[in-house]
């Protein structure tokens, strides 16, 4: 069995509360009584409070606080623990007290020299999270427990540019978080077709007594993916945009919610996308049109000719009204 396997089972024995002496984890784990010493120092070392007591009746044990803790983690893992609740902080994540709670357990555990170099890893990075409602969190708790219990709501809804908010019901299949916000995905009763609902759009929501079946392996990424797919005009023929940019433009161009789902491959200073003729005529020109001159499409040249014959339609309408 190998050296951390060892020491797993050895914690394990430790945490059913019992006094063992070396030479019973010896025979139980097949391994010396001295290797049972060094995997107690490295425990100890790792933040668990091993206890060695000589005499008669002495053994090895573990302190009562710490059977309690389910697992232990090394420096890696604490460090992707804090972080990742930065980065669930910062998307307005609906637990994040419970998140936080979670890890103050962790970091209980640890002796005072683990908390301080996790301190020192996880000082540098920090997640800038967007201004959002404070009604979004309640929201978001609402809504997970109406899908959770397979609730039908009724909530009040302000589309973008909307003077008032409209009411209709809907029946939540799940929640996505995606460009810096949470969407509900949903069966809307008005329109009959499932449809996505900005949470922060969301101004009144509450419970109904009807209920509804969800279907089966329900994806909100996949509704996502599908609808970019079903936003295309035609089904072919397929052709490859090679498009060159600085590093921070092309990020911004891939981060396109249509144009993202077909990037094929991506480097530092070009992007390659694989779509279909009719939707890259009748869409992409304009949207390339504004990053200017901070872009150059290296192919294909239909797509080139087509940008290039709007710049000057559109300088020629100028030079035109400046006469």
């Amino acid at each position: 069995m190998a050296k951390w396997d060892n020491m797993l089972s050895m914690l394990w024995m430790l945490r059913s509360g019992r006094k063992l002496t070396a030479a019973q984890i010896a025979e139980s784990l097949e391994i010396s009584v001295r290797t049972v010493y060094r995997y107690i120092d490295a425990l100890g070392a790792s933040g668990v409070p091993v206890v060695a007591e000589s005499g008669h009746d002495g053994g090895i044990s573990i302190l009562e606080s710490f059977k309690e803790t389910p697992l232990f983690f090394n420096s890696v893992e604490l460090k992707a623990l804090v972080e990742a609740f930065k980065f669930a902080q910062g998307a307005g994540y609906p637990y994040t007290e419970e998140l936080e709670s979670a890890l103050a357990k962790v970091e209980n555990g640890l002796h005072e020299e683990q908390r301080n170099d996790l301190s020192l890893q996880t000082g540098g990075l920090d997640v800038i999270s967007p201004a959002r409602p404070p009604s979004v969190i309640p929201l978001l708790r609402d809504l997970e427990q109406a899908e959770k219990v397979r609730r039908t709501i009724r909530i009040a809804y302000r589309k973008a540019n909307a003077e008032q908010a409209d009411e209709r019901k809907i029946d939540p299949y799940g929640l996505a978080y995606d460009r810096n916000e949470w969407y509900a995905v949903a069966f809307c009763h008005r329109s009959q077709a499932v449809r996505t609902f900005r949470v922060d759009r969301i101004a009144r929501l509450e419970q109904t007594e009807a209920s509804f079946e969800k279907p089966e392996r329900f994806s909100a990424s996949d509704f996502f993916r599908d609808q970019s797919e079903q936003a295309r005009e035609a089904d072919g023929p397929l052709t490859v945009i090679r498009i060159e940019g600085e590093p921070d433009t092309l990020n911004a161009l891939c981060a396109h919610w249509h144009l993202r789902h077909y990037l094929t491959e991506r480097t530092d200073r070009e992007a390659r996308f694989l779509l279909d003729v009719p939707t890259m005529n009748k869409y992409l020109p304009m949207y390339l049109m504004r990053f200017g001159t901070a872009i150059r499409i290296r192919e294909p040249l239909e797509l080139k000719h087509r940008i290039r014959e709007m710049a000057y339609e559109i300088a020629k309408h100028y030079q035109n009204d400046s006469d």
